[in-house]
């Protein structure tokens, strides 16, 4: 009987395994839905059996509480002292990296994953910490709470009305080499944190009155549980085929300056995980999004550094119009859902028109739209009309409109001498528009030629000459045949301009894209010759 031979990806997927496990440390997570559930508990006991095993073992940072039980396991145990930190007068400890990389232990137990470094520490998050031990070859074993993951912080806040400021990324916890879940009973955890085993009493009853509801926790439990069960399924997925995973859907988003965004982005991240799909932010470069500064300018950034924790791929477009830009995008890379967020913002009376995923609903039938609604006010006052950095008024732009005109002028003067038609005239004074609006910066200068041009075909060339009258019929619709044609002429060509300009500022960016990815590339060609000399020596 033939064996079935692995696919190339199973191949892949088996190599790299085998290159980290011999140059990465592995990481283990101790996982629960609530402070109290037993992990640091478990971890400790975990510690003690490897120690049994022959591994050495050291605790480089344990929070302590008032647990008892979970401080008689620390005995035994070889434990590194804490770093002190000053900040604001008083000494924080935290945990010492320099001296684990120095002590370099076969296993070190962190506590607390999603803790954040006080000021003047190497990484801001206790998270990077564990990252450069698992780089230098260290086991880690950590704990965490579900409420701490990235994806789940609007969900969980949504359910206990608690939003946690510390929180790590998903991926941390979908590259963990083992994540075990610790479980017990709400209504057992209640029992415990009653007795005092979590907390003191006064921070207890607390805790019991707000966070610490059964029917929160039996929630939060459920959340735990199903997030278990997902990294599981996306670990199998790896293991076979991710791209034929990857094949069936491709969800999009788009990042924003918006308060909501981040809520949308968090939504769409649990969605490509349920849907085990393509996952893309997607940015759209309008003249607006160029004068964000200030607050909108650094939620767009903090947007941006979520959608990439998030495990999504960022891409930005240019345009005038979003919705068409979101809609193309979707139609050329295979997009199938749409994650848009809502906000409380009402248009005007007079000024009512489309929202952006009734524009989207129209431009792309075919394509799933969701979308999450919100309560937070609108992130910028409404633009008036047009705003604009550069001055909408420029007397050099003026001085050049009028230049041209008389330029069309003396030529029609020319045509009209040698015996040609008005048409030939008409045509002179349309082309001196659309060379007022290429050389010139703004719609005002080509209205404002195209004007001009009409007066003075009036004034110079139609019977009665130099006056404004015209007596014959059709002279009125030739007028306002000229005008218009002036207007679409002018307009058309600013456009083209802006586009080019567009254009070439994103194959800029392009340009500067790969400069850099073929940099890097050489750099880790370097670095991989460097290490293969070393070796060979």
């Amino acid at each position: 009987m033939e064996t079935q031979r692995p696919s190339p990806e199973e191949l892949l997927y088996h190599i790299h395994q085998q290159q980290d496990q011999s140059t990465h440390g592995k990481l283990k997570i101790f996982f629960g839905y609530a402070a109290g559930v037993g992990k640091t508990y478990t971890m400790l006991e975990a510690a003690h059996q490897a120690q049994k095993e022959g591994r050495d073992v050291v605790v480089g940072y344990v929070e302590r509480h008032v647990r008892p039980e979970t401080l008689a396991l620390l005995d035994g145990l070889e434990q590194m002292p804490c770093k002190e930190v000053p900040y604001k007068g008083v000494m924080l400890k935290e945990f010492d990296l320099d001296e684990a990389l120095a002590r370099k232990p076969q296993l070190i137990l962190v506590d607390e994953l999603a803790h954040s470094n006080a000021p003047g520490c190497r990484h801001a998050k206790r998270y990077q910490d564990v990252e450069e031990l698992l780089r230098a070859g260290i086991d880690v074993y950590t704990t965490v709470n579900v409420q701490h993951l990235e994806s789940l912080n609007d969900l969980v806040a949504s359910i206990t009305g608690v939003s946690v400021s510390e929180r790590i990324p998903d991926r941390i916890f979908d590259s963990a080499d083992q994540v075990e879940l610790v479980d017990i009973e709400p209504a057992d955890l209640i029992i415990r944190l009653q007795a005092g085993k979590v907390y003191r009493e006064g921070q207890a009853q607390r805790a019991l009155n707000h966070f610490f509801s059964e029917e929160n926790l039996t929630a939060l439990r459920e959340i735990a549980l199903r997030r278990t069960a997902d990294r599981l399924n996306r670990t199998a997925q790896k293991r076979g085929s991710e791209t034929a995973a990857r094949a069936g859907e491709h969800i999009l988003i788009c990042l924003s300056s918006a308060p909501s965004n981040a809520k949308v982005i968090r939504t769409a991240a649990r969605m490509a995980e349920a849907f085990h799909s393509g996952f893309t932010a997607l940015f759209v470069e309008t003249p607006e999004t160029k004068e964000l500064k200030g607050d909108n300018l650094k939620r767009l950034r903090d947007h941006l550094r979520l959608a990439e924790q998030m495990g999504a791929q960022i891409a930005t477009v240019y345009g005038d119009d979003p919705a068409v830009q979101i809609a193309e995008y979707a139609r050329v890379s295979g997009v199938t859902k749409i994650v848009l967020g809502r906000t409380n913002h009402r248009s005007l009376l007079f000024f009512k028109g489309k929202s952006l995923a009734d524009r989207l609903t129209d431009l792309a039938g075919n394509l799933e739209i969701y979308i999450i609604p919100d309560t937070q006010p609108l992130y910028k006052k409404r633009i008036a009309f047009h705003k604009n950095d550069e001055p909408w008024f420029r007397w050099q732009d003026l001085v050049k409109t009028l230049v041209i005109t008389l330029l069309s002028t003396l030529v029609g003067f020319a045509f009209f001498a040698a015996g040609l038609r008005d048409a030939n005239i008409i045509i002179i004074y349309i082309l001196g528009v659309l060379v007022t609006a290429i050389w010139t910066h703004g719609h005002v200068y080509g209205a404002i030629g195209s004007l001009l041009s009409v007066v003075a075909f009036n004034f110079f060339f139609t019977v009665p000459r130099f006056t404004l009258e015209a007596t014959a019929p059709d002279y009125p619709v030739t007028f306002l045949i000229m005008l218009i044609a002036s207007v679409i002429s002018s307009t058309l060509a600013t456009r083209v301009k802006k586009q080019a300009r567009q254009s070439a500022q994103k194959a800029y960016y392009t340009e500067l894209l790969m400069s850099s990815s073929q940099k890097l590339q050489q750099g880790k060609n370097e670095a991989g010759d460097y290490s293969a000399c070393r070796r060979a020596g």
